[in-house]
């Protein structure tokens, strides 16, 4: 029997040749693309989805059509690699079988369906599902192929079907408008509209935040000439109580411990990776998420880690011993120590999904870099899920002075289990074991002013659990979201600060049709996904329902169509706004020349050609702040996480 193996990139399909020939592949090329044969097994590798969902081309031009006619547009399937589309016919012709072997979930299910109208009729079609492109999984998968799941598939196309259309059409309406056309249109998207609705929703709350000032007392005791604290239990939100309580406990130059407790509490290792905390747990090491994703997929594909797209918090029967003997390559102290602390069962988080397992390392080798940084997280978090509970102390004392309670608490770590191998930190307080009914001695008494503080702004790693949250996209598309979300400017900064263009769109779509921003109907409809891929609804009729829920939101869009684009307009003026011209006292305005390079420039041109280069990666931003040497405008520059100022003078110095 011959037998096609397509699989999703050329870099898994070289590995699953490699594994299924025990080494002993050949390589050719068809067409400038490589594949690989052994036996009578081809394996070829696409490159994603080799067709592209797209309107006709006769609906391109965005003045020829209104937006809200697009909704009723059907969708075409368009070849985007002819060369890939030409090898797998080319290599079907003489096989008797095909075998899917791309990734196991939504998309790899459409990319591996895409390619099907290409085979001979009548060749016989099964699916190889798998976790981790390792020798044992791999061979087991193709010893037991299974059936194509076409409602997964569907449930892909339909994401597909209602993102290009909700995208599209609402895209057109903002950015036609506000007369923001070309490479400077405005997107708005199903998914993205409302998670960007959230940020600027932050950003407003910590705009309006208006501080309240409280007041804490805090205590220094001594005992046996070793300090420590207690306060008084709650937050004092009137300064004359504050200082009523102060002046009686300076009263007193001892205190009665009236409580003392003291117990350990054993405390479990984190919950192992599904793609949601990994990703959150990548951030607070300094990676985007789509840079962390992207890297994962990598490590994935070189059969290092298991499949990072998961939902699961709940390991199978995996070879635990195993792994952590080929994972000991890399981090020989780190396993020796796993080795004396093995828990009886790895700990279990409270997600639990049948596709794929949790985020694991699966095999080590050499490698470096981002690459590694990322491994190892991924590697000492599946160590900690191993290991034994750590123990905490836990103190705690209620002390009496001069009639008013005051509560010492005191933390520190008596065994370290799972800390040893991952990072986590616990903020240890001293505090001696006490008695009740003694006394101790007063060393200072504090009274403290401080103030409520605004919400914190998002970082990529907890917007990413918001979203999940609020069922806004999937494991899969959520780091995308995010990262187009920074493309087209709508965001900036480590911690996510929504940009006037953000707010202007937001606020013109929540009053023209707010049900957009909102999260409800973009879950709903990622709900109704899921029932397609469970068999119980069908493709057409979830698309028409979002279509129909779109129209209704245009109807109340199309009546506001010019507030929404004046009042884009005077945001988007805002944003491209650079400070007053140091020789004429006009605005100098964000440009692009024919090229598509910005630059700073007069917008009294061409009377005044007052103008000045740009870094042409990363964002700039104007605040406010004016070159104390030559009065030309100073730009702050936020790129790949970093942030300074300069002159735009180059000529300054």
């Amino acid at each position: 029997m011959k037998e096609l193996i397509i699989c999703e990139k050329n870099i898994a399909a070289r590995r699953i040749a490699y594994i299924l020939s025990n080494g002993k592949l050949k390589q050719g090329r068809i067409y400038g693309i490589p594949y690989y044969y052994f036996n009578d097994s081809v394996v070829i590798g696409l490159k994603g989805h080799i067709k592209k969902l797209d309107f006709p081309k006769e609906y391109s031009r965005w003045t020829d059509i209104t937006p809200k006619e697009l909704i009723d547009v059907k969708p075409i399937k368009k070849l985007i690699d002819r060369k890939i589309a030409m090898a797998v016919k080319n290599l079907a012709k003489d096989a008797t079988r095909v075998i899917i072997a791309t990734d196991y979930d939504r998309e790899g299910e459409l990319i591996g369906v895409e390619i099907l109208d290409l085979l001979p009729k009548n060749i016989e079609i099964k699916r190889a599902k798998f976790s981790s492109i390792t020798p044992i999984e791999i061979k087991k998968a193709f010893e037991n192929l299974e059936e194509v799941d076409y409602n997964l598939a569907k449930s892909a196309e339909a994401r597909q079907y209602i993102d290009l259309i909700w995208g599209a059409s609402l895209t057109r309406f903002i950015s036609l408008a506000s007369e923001q056309l070309g490479k400077d249109f405005l997107s708005v998207g199903r998914v993205q509209s409302p998670t960007l609705a959230l940020i600027v929703e932050r950003e407003k709350e910590i705009k309006e935040f208006v501080p309240k000032p409280f007041w804490k007392i805090k205590v220094k005791f001594e005992k046996d000439g070793k300090e420590f604290f207690a306060e008084y239990p709650d937050k004092i939100w009137e300064e004359n109580k504050a200082k009523e309580i102060y002046e009686k406990l300076k009263e007193r130059n001892k205190g009665i411990v009236e409580n003392f407790d003291k117990k350990l509490k054993e405390d479990l290792p984190p919950h192992p990776f599904d793609t949601t905390t990994f990703l959150k747990e990548a951030s607070s090491i300094g990676f985007s998420a789509p840079q962390a994703m992207k890297i994962a997929e990598e490590l994935y594909m070189n059969g290092l880690i298991s499949y990072p797209r998961t939902d699961n918090t709940v390991y199978p029967s995996l070879p635990f011993k195993n792994i952590l003997k080929k994972i000991e390559k890399i981090f020989p102290k780190e396993v020796k120590e796993v080795f004396k602390m093995l828990r009886e069962k790895p700990v279990r988080g409270k997600k639990f999904s049948k596709d794929h397992p949790p985020i694991h390392p699966v095999d080590a080798r050499e490698i470096n870099g981002a690459h590694l940084k990322i491994y190892e997280l991924i590697a000492r978090r599946f160590m900690a899920t191993l290991c034994k509970n750590d123990v905490l102390e836990i103190k705690k004392a209620e002390i009496n002075v001069n009639g008013i309670k005051l509560v010492a608490n005191g933390i520190v770590i008596k065994e370290k289990n799972w800390r040893k191998v991952y990072p986590s930190k616990v903020e240890e307080k001293f505090l001696p074991d006490l008695k009740e009914k003694e006394e101790i001695n007063i060393v200072e008494i504090k009274k403290i002013r401080g103030e409520t503080k605004p919400p914190k702004r998002y970082t990529q790693g907890s917007l990413i659990v918001e979203m999940e949250k609020l069922g806004l996209g999937t494991k899969s598309t959520r780091h995308e979201i995010i990262g187009k979300l920074y493309q087209r400017n709508y965001i900036r900064g480590k911690k996510i600060v929504a940009t006037p263009s953000a707010f202007a769109v937001v606020n013109a779509l929540r009053r023209g049709a707010e049900i957009i921003t909102k999260p409800d109907m973009t879950s709903l409809l990622e709900k109704e996904m899921d029932r397609i891929a469970e068999g119980k609804k069908e493709f057409e009729e979830v698309v028409e329902e979002s279509k129909e829920i779109l129209k209704k939101a245009f109807e109340i869009l199309e009546k506001n169509e010019e507030k929404i684009g004046a009042e884009i307009k005077e945001a988007m003026n805002k944003q491209n706004y650079f400070g007053k011209c140091n020789r004429c006292g006009s605005d100098l305005v964000l440009l692009k020349s024919s090229k598509g390079k910005r630059f700073i420039g007069c917008s009294n041109f061409p009377k005044c050609q007052n103008s000045y280069p740009l870094p042409q990666k990363g964002n700039v931003v104007f605040e406010g702040d004016y070159c104390k040497k030559c009065g030309a405008p100073v730009i702050t520059i936020i790129y790949k996480g970093k942030k300074w100022k300069k002159c735009v003078n180059m000529n300054c110095g």
